[in-house]
């Protein structure tokens, strides 16, 4: 049971954020919080304003930091799609997570996560609360182990496979395990006048929490955006236009026939830094239009929202992350395990228990989530299975937050890499399964962009930190990162 604390005490939706803590006074129990998680695909840290975005506005993303805690030290999974999301909802860092690579099954999907795996989904399942995913998946195709309905989640809705969730208008997308086509999405019609999936995801979760509602249950809702991943394109509307000839262009040639057309290839484009803008600005108005159906049904006092996003900025399909500022201060992109590939926006705002107008710099990563809301509704947030660290004592304001020793990340493509986060101290490893392995250490608080390595003159501190990396790792028949495991 978790301790009743002061914040509780004046809070009336607070009473009782579980089962445990409720009726003791013989009130009518308040219902434990809903939770929404909105996750964007590659948004950089600097492709917010509230981060420092200076060639476009986010306002309604800048409202939700001012309304809660703006994280300045938060870590994605790691720094691709498939593990990050692994990590995020298993509780274990990509050292322990199942899938720790965007590793493909043919003809649709990714590497499953296994039979019996504990997720977030099943937890709160059977805590009571119904649970929703909507927009990218990567974790399992449908009818695998790692289908989402498989994994504890009611209600999918989006593309299954990663790779064609590249495509904002595929032919067909997943409703649990039901093949929804999308018979505008052809090729009879031109490429972008037709069904915009994204749109049609939102409008599949705004109605998932509407429901929900009617049903008097808490939810969960999972909200992984595929904006805005690496294809550029968006619907004609106001927005688009009101950023065509703002900023420079050069137009990008991409795929528009052929066996990758709609299948994982991306399109070309006229404007890709307006296109850009206007995916972030739409991503937005998502956001802002989410938590005004939760004020609309009544419900915005007795929910957690958590932005976020799942790894640094792409590279790919004309992104121009250098012209956006899209890693802010931080080196490196997507695939980097220096800080620009997985150093992410972190925001959690809840109203009447989450101070408003607060940032934080305290180290957390995704993780976190799942031992966080454990202890929400009355679990145990210290298990072994998980990696994380309850955040419920910082963003309720009280004491006895523990804190992590170290972060650690793995990515076993590009040769292994490795980082491992303690302290003021940073050691990355490169090119772990080949003949020139490198290993650079970093004072992120002297040097935060990394451009100095200072392994030379601080051997013990190597040593220390190379100890910790060897410990994190658990082998992975699955995806090999060290030569060893290639033997």
């Amino acid at each position: 049971m978790r301790k009743k604390t002061i914040i509780d005490s004046f809070i009336l939706t607070g009473a009782a954020l579980t089962a445990a803590s409720c009726g003791q006074d013989g009130k009518t129990p308040a219902k434990q919080p809903n939770v929404v998680f909105i996750l964007a695909d590659d948004l950089g840290w600097g492709d917010l304003s509230c981060y420092g975005q200076e060639l476009f506005q986010t306002p309604n993303i800048d409202a939700l930091a001012q309304s809660g805690i703006r994280f300045t030290q938060a870590y994605s999974g790691t720094t691709v799609s498939a593990p990050s999301r692994s990590c995020l909802v298993t509780g274990m860092h990509s050292g322990h997570t199942p899938i720790r690579g965007n590793k493909e099954i043919l003809p649709e999907g990714q590497h499953p996560l296994p039979e019996g795996t504990v997720t977030i989904f099943k937890d709160l399942k059977n805590a009571g609360y119904t649970t929703g995913a909507f927009g990218k998946w990567g974790l399992g195709p449908v009818g695998s182990t790692g289908d989402p309905q498989a994994q504890g989640v009611d209600r999918f809705f989006g593309p299954n496979c990663q790779r064609l969730a590249h495509s904002y208008y595929p032919d067909h997308v997943w409703d649990n395990s039901t093949y929804v086509e999308l018979t505008d999405n052809c090729d009879e019609i031109p490429y972008g006048q037709g069904t915009y999936v994204p749109d049609l995801i939102h409008e599949k979760a705004l109605g998932f929490m509407a429901t929900a509602v009617s049903e008097d249950k808490p939810f969960f809702m999972w909200y992984p955006t595929t904006i805005p991943h690496a294809e550029l394109i968006v619907p004609e509307d106001d927005i688009i236009e009101g950023l065509r000839g703002k900023f420079p262009e050069k137009p990008y040639h991409g795929v528009d026939d052929g066996p990758m057309f709609r299948k994982g290839g991306y399109c070309s484009q006229e404007y890709p830094h307006a296109t850009f803008a206007a995916m972030v600005l739409r991503l937005d108005r998502y956001v802002g239009e989410i938590v005004q159906k939760l004020k609309d049904l009544g419900i915005y006092d007795n929910t957690i929202i958590i932005f976020a996003s799942d790894n640094g900025p792409h590279l790919e399909g004309g992104a121009d992350p250098d012209f956006f500022n899209s890693n802010g201060p931080w080196r490196g992109y997507k695939r980097d395990v220096y800080e620009g590939g997985i150093r992410v926006p972190f925001i959690v705002s809840w109203n009447g228990h989450v101070k408003p107008g607060q940032t934080s710099d305290f180290m957390c990563s995704f993780w976190d989530l799942m031992p966080t809301l454990r202890e929400l509704i009355g679990q145990d947030a210290d298990s072994q299975d998980m990696d994380g660290v309850s955040l419920l004592p910082l963003l309720e304001g009280r004491k006895g937050q523990k804190e992590h020793d170290y972060l650690y990340f793995e990515f076993p493509s590009l040769g292994g890499r490795q980082a491992v986060h303690q302290g003021p101290w940073k050691l990355v490893h490169m090119n772990a399964r080949e003949d020139n392995e490198v290993f650079e250490l970093y004072n992120l608080d002297k040097d935060p962009s990394e451009t100095t390595d200072v392994s030379g003159s601080n051997p013990e501190v190597l040593e220390a930190l190379k100890a910790i990396m060897r410990d994190a790792h658990t082998p992975s028949p699955e995806f090999p990162l060290l030569r060893e495991e290639m033997e």
